[in-house]
């Protein structure tokens, strides 16, 4: 599991909504410093704070968890004829 990896992830989708890292906090009523302390790849949130986290940030319960078990992160791919690079 890559911390850092999953912290800018959870950046970036925050980010494209347009959201600050306040207004997650309050949405689920915890600090900023918590949602700082994720998106700097310092500790991963509770797992009771997943399911209303991924509600905000516009993604699956399931890819999250993924996320977190494999350290995945989904680059971006450039789409070349019919092939994926």
């Amino acid at each position: 599991m890559d911390l850092v990896k999953i912290g800018k992830y959870i950046a970036e989708k925050r980010k494209a909504l347009g959201l600050t890292q306040r207004q997650v906090a309050e949405k689920l009523g915890m600090s900023d410093k918590s949602v700082s302390k994720w998106e700097r790849g310092i500790c991963l949130p509770d797992v009771s704070v997943y399911s209303p986290l991924c509600e905000i940030l516009g993604i699956s319960l399931a890819n999250f968890k993924r996320l977190e078990r494999e350290g995945f992160f989904p680059f971006k791919r450039k789409m070349v004829g019919t092939s994926v690079r």
